[in-house]
């Protein structure tokens, strides 16, 4: 859906909205004294997040009243994402949800191993931060990113040659996600689930998903958003993470829309277990301040129970 050059372009930050109080170098620490899973998976609720495309995380944390101890990025393919970022993110307490995305690079020598050198560097780096965090590689791969020519054969042999590296290396912090566009390419000749890398490969299965409104094929609710993809990656019996998600401004009410999230989710989609809000005026106005009444509806759910488990 978006270009790395146009995402490195903004501040690559984003940010899933927890308690401060989650920070445990085996990820099993959370909020409230609750215990999360080896795979990050709340016991309870969902995490909320947000990219933040539109204010620092101090400002945003301000504005919402909640502390952000997780932080989203995105990194082009040789880009170091175990670096200062990362490391302070942990630091902190926060848990880094890195998006790592291949744009130019040929699948073939990803697979060929003539790019190793690469992936063992990011693995043992990975290895060395020590605590658990979030690694989704090439996500919307089914969309209009054509991660290996959107070839499902190429996409599955090359995460799994990745994760494969990241395991003999020892990597087993790294919590995987496997995340496609909620909607494939091509009115849909490739399936998504035929990029599944297979149950061994995956943590978390995941989908972009937008309201466009008025900006491209009409107005949706949050759960006609999702509700296609929802049973393909609920069949898999994994927690499922909205990795990127928003509504437009124009083409209804923005704030009715996000009331309805939670509602929705404990009645239609009970394994989503985290979602990231894209906040930033970019295709749409996808911001928690597009207006006055959408800034209060998105404050009203960051501070329901449901978020905050």
């Amino acid at each position: 859906m978006r270009t790395v050059l146009a995402k490195l372009a903004w501040p690559t930050v984003a940010i899933i909205l927890m308690c401060p109080c989650f920070a445990s170098a085996a990820g099993a620490g959370s909020p409230h004294g609750q215990t999360a899973s080896s795979i990050l998976e709340p016991a309870s609720g969902a995490w909320l997040g947000l990219f933040y495309g539109a204010g620092s995380v101090e400002e945003t944390a301000k504005k919402i009243g909640r502390t952000p101890p997780v932080h989203l990025t995105y990194y082009a393919w040789d880009a170091d994402w175990n670096g200062s970022v990362t490391q302070a993110d942990l630091a902190a307490g926060r848990i880094p949800l890195v998006n790592w995305e291949p744009h130019h690079i040929d699948f073939h020598k990803i697979i060929d191993g003539s790019l190793d050198a690469t992936i063992r560097a990011r693995a043992q780096g990975a290895k060395a931060l020590g605590q658990k965090f979030f690694l989704d590689f090439a996500a919307e791969m089914n969309g209009d990113e054509a991660w290996g020519g959107n070839n499902p054969t190429l996409y599955v042999a090359a995460y799994r040659h990745i994760h494969d590296i990241f395991t003999a290396a020892g990597a087993n912090n790294v919590v995987w996600v496997w995340c496609p566009n909620v909607t494939d390419i091509d009115g849909g000749n490739r399936a998504t689930m035929d990029y599944y890398p297979g149950d061994s490969y995956v943590d978390w299965t995941g989908v972009d998903g937008y309201n466009w409104g008025t900006t491209n094929g009409g107005w949706q609710s949050f759960q006609q958003v999702f509700k296609d993809i929802y049973p393909l990656l609920a069949a898999k019996g994994k927690p499922i993470m909205i990795g990127e998600m928003s509504s437009a401004e124009a083409g209804g009410d923005k704030a009715k829309w996000i009331d309805d999230v939670v509602p929705t989710l404990r009645t239609s989609f009970p394994l989503i277990k985290c979602v990231i809000w894209f906040d930033i005026n970019k295709e749409a106005d996808w911001r928690i301040s597009s207006s006055r009444r959408t800034e209060a509806a998105f404050l009203r759910m960051a501070k329901d129970p449901f978020f905050n488990p």
